[in-house]
Formats: C-alpha cells, sequence, structure tokens
C-alpha cells in the first residue's frame, strides 16, 4: 500500500471513529396508537452529519414475532440514520393491521424530519424475511389507498418511500408453498393462515393484496433483492418473481444471489454485501 493510500486509509478511520463517537439514539418514540396500545418505533442518528438519509428498518419474525430491538447498524456506521420500526404482529391484528402501521410509521418519520434533523424526501425501506416482505410491499403501494390506513396524527403526510430493500422476504403468496420443501410449508403455511386470518387458498384475493408481485406498477420505486441460494425456508423464486414483475414494468431492480446462504444467513450483513447495499443507495438516492 502507497503512503497516499495509507494516509487516505487513516483519514477514513478516523472519520468513521468520529460519527461512531457521536451517534445518538432516541427510543420508543411513539408514532401512533390504536385501540389504546401505543406504537413505537426506536431512532438511531448518525453523529457529525447534517441531514443525513433515514432508513426504515423493518424486522422479521413470520409476522407473529420479532422486535424492533437490534436494527443492523451497518449503514448507520456509513452516516445514515436509521428508524427501527415497531408494527402489530399476526397474533395480535390480521392484515393489513401491520402494513397500515408501517405507513403510520413513514407519515411520522417525515413529518417529523426537521424535528430529528434527516432528509424528509428520501426514505428507503428495508427489511428481512417478513420483514422484506412488508419493505417490498410498501414500496409496491406507494399511494395505495386501500393500504394506507388512518393511523396517527400525520395524515397529510406522504407514506411514500423513494427505495426499497428486500432481504429474502416472500413476495407471492399464491405460489410461495408450491415452491416450497417440506420445510418450508411447515415454517409458511401456518405463518400465512395467522397473517391472512384463513389459510391462502380460501382468501386468495387477500393473499394478492399481500403479495408484492400483484402490486407492482410502473410508478414503483428502486428496490435491491438480495436472497440465498441455500435458503430452505423462502424459496428463491419469490424473488425471482419480483425482479421479473419489475422487469416487466421497466423499473430499477436489482437482484444479487447470496451463494452459500441460507435463511436469515449472517453473510447478508457481511462487508461485501453491505457494501453492494451502499451502492445500491449512492446511485438511486443521488439522482
Amino acid at each position: 500500500m502507497s503512503i497516499r493510500l495509507k494516509i487516505l486509509f487513516i483519514v477514513f478511520l478516523l472519520f468513521e471513529t468520529a460519527i461512531a463517537q457521536n451517534n445518538s439514539t432516541i427510543k420508543d418514540i411513539i408514532y401512533a396508537s390504536v385501540s389504546g396500545r401505543d406504537l413505537k418505533l426506536d431512532l438511531y442518528l448518525p453523529g457529525g452529519v447534517d441531514n443525513p438519509f433515514l432508513m426504515v428498518w423493518i424486522h422479521g419474525g413470520a409476522w407473529h414475532s420479532g422486535t424492533k430491538e437490534n436494527p443492523p447498524d451497518n449503514l448507520l456506521k456509513s452516516g445514515y440514520a436509521l428508524a427501527s420500526v415497531e408494527y402489530r404482529l399476526s397474533t395480535e391484528a390480521r392484515f393489513p393491521a401491520m402494513v397500515y402501521d408501517i405507513k403510520a410509521a413513514i407519515r411520522f418519520l417525515r413529518g417529523n424530519a426537521e424535528k430529528y434533523g434527516y432528509h424528509p424526501d428520501k426514505i428507503t425501506i428495508w427489511g428481512s424475511s417478513a420483514g422484506g416482505h412488508l419493505a417490498a410491499l410498501i414500496g409496491t403501494t406507494n399511494n395505495n389507498r386501500e393500504l394506507e390506513g388512518d393511523l396517527g396524527d400525520y395524515k397529510d403526510e406522504s407514506s411514500s418511500v423513494q427505495a426499497a430493500i428486500d432481504f429474502f422476504g416472500p413476495t407471492n403468496f399464491l405460489t410461495i408453498l408450491s415452491q416450497s420443501t417440506s420445510h418450508g410449508i411447515n415454517v409458511r403455511a401456518s405463518a400465512l393462515a395467522l397473517l391472512l386470518g384463513k389459510p391462502v387458498e380460501q382468501v386468495e384475493d387477500l393473499a394478492k393484496l399481500a403479495s408484492p408481485v400483484y402490486q407492482v406498477d410502473k410508478s414503483d420505486p428502486p428496490i435491491l433483492i438480495m436472497h440465498g441460494d441455500q435458503d430452505n425456508q423462502v424459496p428463491v423464486n419469490q424473488s425471482i418473481e419480483l425482479k421479473e414483475a419489475y422487469d416487466e414494468n421497466g423499473l430499477d431492480a436489482q437482484l444479487v444471489f447470496v451463494k452459500g446462504a441460507g435463511h436469515s444467513d449472517p453473510l447478508f450483513f457481511s462487508e461485501k454485501y453491505i457494501q453492494i447495499v451502499k451502492e445500491f443507495l449512492a446511485r438511486v438516492l443521488n439522482k
């Protein structure tokens, strides 16, 4: 390594360290209430960055479990703000309750952008597994009144997102079980029935509404899709179907296969694949 490169590397490390030392976290911000229950989000703000872009993180857990705690902080270290959103699980409320919640959170976040100091106009939604499904669905239903809901105090704000990142999320509820291994069926069939209120075959119209593949239209934002080629819970064909739907509409979609990765594999959050996320965001948010 040349002396110049060594100096640049040291400067970069000092910059990242300075950001990390000045990061701030605001926990349990109430963004809406429903049926006497407060819905909360955690906000992570990078130090030393004026008006950062905002990432909205949606946790996984087969729609019936998981929490907003411990979201990936890879992009916080690179100067992005991050909001980790709590939403009603399928054990508490059926679809589309969780979509109403997330869209309310986005309206809240956009309405409070000046207060907290992040960019209001270019919001990215990101999730993994069930959270990846919800991120893709939020991205493909910008301005869809049927899925907007009316929660919260920021109804005049937009819930639209300008980019979406889907890590190994289901995208077509009408095909996922036929594509699945026996293990995948055991995991997903009951989870889908709980989410939709009945088995998929009994509520096909609702299953279509809940499937990003059927919601894609020419107004949708760019999307980055990542899927492990050894995933035995969510078939890789689910991500292929979403990419094909984007392609058919002439939209910006990037599909990355993670070689050797199973479902929820730590590989997705390794430096190699987070770099792909950073490059995607740099390309679509700086237009």
